[in-house]
C-alpha cells in the first residue's frame, strides 16, 4: 500500500472554563498547523444545541480556514443535509469553490447533528426519511451542474463556479455506503461514531460504485478518533477522558464535562465499562509507534490509503502534540510542496 495520507476532522470543542471564541481560534490554529505539517484535508463538523461544541456552521467557518491556509483541502465533515435547503447548500459551496477553486470538500451526512427537536427547528419540513435525503442529493447535483428548472424556467444556484466541490458521503453503515456508490461520491467511513463499523462497509461501496465526473474510481477514507501521547501514561489519561465524554454523549449530555483532573478519580460502573468496551473501536490511542501500527492495520483492513483523525482532549497542548506526533510518525512533512 502507498504511504497513508492523514487528514483532520475538527469539532471546535470548548474546553472547561473556556469560550466559544477560544474554541474557534484553536480550530483556525489547528488548520494552519495541518497545512504546515502535511495533512491532506481539514474538515469541520456541524453540531447543534451544545455548549461543548462551537462548530455549528461549517460553511461559514470554512471561509476563514481556507483563507488562512495555502495547501490543505478545506471541507465539511459534514453538512447535515436534512437540516438545510439543498439549493442553499449549493449556493454556499459554489461560493466557496469560487473563492478557493480546487480546495473545497463537501462532506454530507443525514444525522441531525444533535437532537431531533433542534433538527426540526432548523428545517421544519424535515421528515427524517431516506427518500427525502436521496431527493436532496439528486437536487444538489442539478444545482451544481445548472440543470435544475421548473416549467417557469431554469433555476441557477449562483455563483456559477468553474468547478464543483469534491462531494463525500459520511457513513457508519452499509446503507449510506450504497448511497455514496450510487451517486459516484467519495465515502468517509465514520468509525469514530460507530466503532462496530467493519471493512464490509467500504467493500459494499466499492462493489456498487458508479463512476461519476468527480470520481472515476471509488475513493474511501476511514475516520476515527486518535489520541497519541508521548508516553503510555499520557495516552491512557487522554483515553479515560474521551471514554467519559462518549458516555456523556450517549446520555444526551452535550454540556461542559470538566477537565481530566475533575474526572481522573471517577470509577466507571460495570455498565459504563461495558459501554466503553463496546465503543472501543471508535478510538485508537497509545504512543507514537503504537498508534501508527494500529492505523496501518486499520488502513489495510478497510482498503483505504487515507485516515481522517478526530482528537478531543481536555486541553489544546495535548491535542496539538497528538497531531504533531502523528505527522512525524507518518512522515507527512516529506509530502509538503515548498
Amino acid at each position: 500500500m502507498a504511504k497513508i495520507k492523514l487528514s483532520i476532522l475538527d469539532q471546535s470543542v470548548i474546553y472547561h472554563k473556556g469560550t466559544a471564541r477560544q474554541a474557534v481560534d484553536e480550530t483556525i490554529a489547528t488548520a494552519k498547523l495541518a497545512d504546515r505539517l502535511g495533512y491532506t484535508r481539514f474538515w469541520v463538523s456541524e453540531h447543534h444545541n451544545s455548549t461543548f461544541i462551537a462548530g455549528t456552521t461549517p460553511e461559514v467557518l470554512m471561509v476563514k480556514l481556507a483563507d488562512e491556509t495555502k495547501r490543505v483541502r478545506i471541507g465539511s465533515g459534514g453538512i447535515m443535509l436534512p437540516n438545510h435547503s439543498a439549493f442553499k447548500v449549493a449556493e454556499n459551496f459554489r461560493m466557496l469553490e469560487t473563492l478557493f477553486p480546487g480546495r473545497i470538500d463537501l462532506g454530507m451526512g443525514r444525522a441531525p447533528g444533535g437532537d431531533r427537536i433542534t433538527a426540526a427547528i432548523l428545517n421544519p419540513s424535515n421528515d427524517f426519511s431516506e427518500e427525502s435525503y436521496l431527493r436532496q442529493l439528486e437536487h444538489l447535483q442539478h444545482f451544481f451542474r445548472d440543470t435544475a428548472g421548473t416549467r417557469h424556467g431554469p433555476i441557477i444556484a449562483g455563483p456559477q463556479a468553474p468547478g464543483i466541490p469534491m462531494q463525500w458521503i459520511l457513513s457508519s453503515s452499509g446503507g449510506s455506503s450504497l448511497i455514496a456508490a450510487k451517486f459516484g461520491m467519495g465515502l468517509a467511513v465514520a468509525r469514530f461514531i460507530n466503532g462496530q463499523a467493519q471493512p464490509d462497509v467500504a467493500e459494499t461501496y466499492r462493489k456498487n460504485f458508479v463512476p461519476s465526473s468527480q470520481f472515476e474510481k471509488p475513493h474511501a477514507v476511514l475516520s476515527i478518533a486518535v489520541l497519541c501521547g508521548e508516553t503510555e501514561e499520557k495516552a491512557a489519561q487522554m483515553r479515560k477522558y474521551l471514554n467519559y465524554i462518549h458516555l456523556q454523549f450517549e446520555k444526551g449530555n452535550y454540556r461542559d464535562f470538566g477537565d481530566y483532573n475533575s474526572i481522573k478519580d471517577h470509577e466507571f460502573s460495570p455498565a459504563e465499562l461495558e459501554r466503553i468496551a463496546y465503543n472501543s473501536g471508535r478510538v485508537v490511542s497509545g504512543t507514537q509507534e503504537q498508534v501508527k501500527m494500529q492505523l496501518v492495520k486499520l488502513a489495510n483492513d478497510f482498503g483505504v490509503d487515507e485516515i481522517i483523525v478526530t482528537t478531543i482532549t481536555d486541553n489544546a497542548g495535548d491535542r496539538k502534540r497528538s497531531f504533531e506526533l502523528l505527522a512525524e510518525a507518518f512522515e507527512l512533512n516529506e509530502r509538503v510542496s515548498v
